[in-house]
């Protein structure tokens, strides 16, 4: 018998759950064939075989918390018995449906619903209408002369009429509890600690995007030849966040202890939007990276974000966190921090917007910045300055080729 293990994940992440056995027990496998993906806090990751043989047992059921080199499965050479384990033996319980409960209509009330005119009455009926409660004398006379049990609650007193049945109309109100993948609660936990920890507060400012727009109008064709990659707008950001923090440097710090630990390099976390929720991938060293690196790797980490295919080393660390609400029309907001760092940098909707230039109201692109940065360790006036050298670098695109 081989085992299948939980294979170590990283020295922050212990465990994980099975989401989806790729084989059934009695399936054949070979050497590093997909057989169960794993759900940890950051990632999703695949688990493969590590031999050729036949799936005999599977001792964790999909959903269940596995830990770092757990057995979870194992294998028999070709040919041997199939040994079904208790897990494969039981099926899951049925989710209850609720129930549908069928009202039946009367058929009064069906033809009435129906056509009112067809069963609306042209003259009013004996007891009812204008006058209903008086009775005739030989009306009263027959009535009192009646057995008991041949006169009617209506004959007796008109104004009870009969119940009748009522429809229950109005739209579904169901409800579903499905639980939190282990990926949001991890940033759920992650976004409260910050909250609880840090003493958050967020400066704002705003840029004139068109330099970066005609830049990119001018050069896109080149670019793209040149460097099989898009010229994007995060690129500009990413250079102009690296010059700025060279010249205020405790944005890039972090808290440690009773210390302030600062950082010689920028790790730009870009955060990106996937299906399973938002993931924070790292620019490594990106201060020497170039315009088009930093688009290729910005290119991978959407595609493999969406293909469940990061890896946990790429979502760890950083100094520095980039978030960009405008692609999905935000105007303005106030970023939370990504804990232990100490800022980050909200992007927003590029909007035409009236400005004033050379004392003349003119049209410009324009979009407002948002820093949420640590007050513990980070003053407002280093706060401003950061965030008015980004603008600055984004106004005038040559100051970051220039190092100014």
């Amino acid at each position: 018998m081989i085992e299948v293990k939980v294979p170590e994940l990283s020295e922050s992440v212990n465990s994980g759950t099975l989401l989806t056995w790729r084989k059934a027990v009695g399936d054949a496998v070979v050497r590093d064939e997909i057989l169960v993906d794993l759900e940890t806090d950051k990632v999703v990751l695949e688990i493969s075989t590590p031999a050729a043989g036949v799936l005999s047992e599977i001792l964790a059921s999909e959903g269940s918390e596995v830990q770092v080199g757990q057995v979870i499965a194992r294998l028999g050479d070709v040919g041997e018995g199939v040994q079904k384990s208790p897990v494969t033996q039981l099926s899951p319980p049925p989710i209850p449906q609720p129930a549908v409960e069928n009202k039946t209509v009367p058929e009064r009330s069906t033809l009435a619903n129906a056509n009112p005119k067809a069963t609306k009455p042209t003259t009013p009926p004996q007891g009812q209408g204008p006058g209903a409660g008086f009775l005739r004398p030989s009306q009263r006379r027959q009535m009192e002369t009646a057995a008991p049990s041949q006169v009617s609650p209506v004959a007796m007193n008109p104004s009870v009429m009969p119940a009748t049945a009522v429809p229950v109309c109005g739209p579904a109100r169901n409800e579903r509890r499905v639980p939190m993948t282990r990926l949001r609660l991890r940033i759920a936990e992650r976004l409260k600690e910050a909250q609880n920890t840090a003493a958050m507060l967020t400066t704002f400012n705003e840029v004139n995007m068109q330099p970066v727009q005609q830049l990119r109008q001018r050069y896109k064709d080149s670019f793209q030849q040149g460097h099989g990659v898009k010229l994007g707008l995060m690129s500009f950001f990413v250079k102009a966040i690296c010059h700025a923090l060279k010249q205020y440097p405790v944005i890039n710090a972090r808290v440690d202890g009773r210390d302030i630990l600062y950082h010689d390099y920028c790790d730009i976390g870009v955060a990106v939007s996937s299906e399973r929720g938002l993931v924070v991938p790292v620019l490594r060293d990106a201060e020497i990276l170039s315009l088009a690196d930093i688009e290729r790797r910005i290119g991978d980490f959407s595609r493999r974000a969406n293909a469940l295919q990061l890896q946990i080393e790429e979502l760890e660390g950083g100094t520095f966190t980039v978030t960009n609400g405008g692609v999905f029309g935000s105007l303005m907001s106030t970023p939370i921090l990504n804990p232990p760092q100490s800022a980050v940098l909200g992007l927003h909707k590029i909007q035409d917007r009236p400005v004033a230039e050379n004392g003349q109201v003119v049209i410009r692109p324009m979009m407002y910045l948002a820093l949420s940065y640590d007050h513990r360790i980070i003053d407002g006036r280093e706060a401003v300055s950061f965030l008015a050298s980004v603008k600055e670098g984004i106004e005038d695109p040559a100051r970051l080729l220039l190092d100014l």
